[in-house]
């Protein structure tokens, strides 16, 4: 069979993501096809429309569309009819039905499906930051982070960093260590990107006990989960938040993850919209 060569010409009032896919998939099925595309995007104007369309009509191209709004979207008929241009309208229809099914008016919105792609792909990249920065490692880029959370081992850093990823910030947990100063590039950035976790000690002892004997490391309760030792770490952290005041400090005690994480989220939006007024 000979190769057919042809050319798909991709118009949206969006970013044209959705034709392509489309086109790609279905042209799995035509393996011996050779297709050249040409993606014109953000279409705001007839004017647009008919200088695209009148090329197409030349070369006698394959036009695939996915406008919504609606005088574009008739504007394409109008012309691929006159000119006798063979179209797709790949989303035309389906907004139709819904329309109906739902009995209410789109949005006609160009670009939505483009937001809602955008907001999973920044959440996975701000979970895979976090998840490369846990615990103290790659602090070189604390720099990139949204958030910074200090504490002492057990006080739900790795758990509440996570949560807090799959809202896209990009998080970096550090542990206090007794007796160890923080590094010196924390307290270079943005202060405000800061918060402190504490726990009661008593809190502290059981969480760390339980840990060690569901990890059969009994022989190192003394080292990890003593009370002197809890206390000492405590205080130490303690001293290091009341230094820096501007670090809002959460006390994680007894209290469920979702709980801590809507507190430092409430901050965080409420410090945003005061950004926006001053702006």
């Amino acid at each position: 069979m000979l190769e057919k060569e042809l050319r798909i010409i991709i118009l949206s009032d969006g970013t044209g993501e959705t034709a392509a896919s489309l086109c790609k998939a279905t042209l799995t099925q035509f393996p011996e096809s050779h297709v050249m595309f040409s993606r014109y995007k953000n279409i705001r104007t007839p004017e647009q429309i008919e200088a695209i369309l009148n090329e197409a009509a030349l070369h006698h191209d394959l036009v695939a569309h996915t406008i919504v709004q609606t005088n574009l979207r008739e504007k394409v008929f109008e012309i691929c009819k006159t000119l006798n241009i063979r179209h797709l309208d790949l989303i035309g229809t389906a907004i139709k039905e819904f329309s109906e099914y739902f009995e209410m008016e789109p949005e006609a919105e160009p670009g939505l499906l483009h937001a809602v792609n955008q907001d999973y792909f920044d959440k996975v990249s701000a979970m895979e930051f976090t998840l490369e920065h846990d615990d103290g490692k790659n602090i070189h880029a604390i720099d990139e982070a949204d958030v910074i959370l200090l504490g002492v081992s057990r006080t739900s850093k790795t758990p509440l960093s996570v949560y807090l990823s799959q809202h896209g910030l990009r998080v970096i947990n550090i542990p206090i260590i007794n007796q160890t100063p923080l590094p010196e590039k924390i307290y270079e950035i943005d202060q405000r990107k800061i918060f402190a976790l504490t726990i009661d000690p008593e809190a502290l002892i059981e969480i760390r006990r339980k840990r060690l004997i569901r990890l059969g490391a009994k022989e190192h309760l003394g080292d990890y989960a003593s009370e002197e030792k809890i206390i000492e770490e405590i205080e130490w952290a303690t001293d290091i938040f009341k230094k820096n005041k501007r670090w809002p400090i959460f006390n994680v005690t007894n209290k469920a993850l979702e709980e801590t994480a809507s507190d430092i989220l409430k901050l965080i939006n409420m410090r945003r919209k005061n950004n926006e007024k001053q702006v």
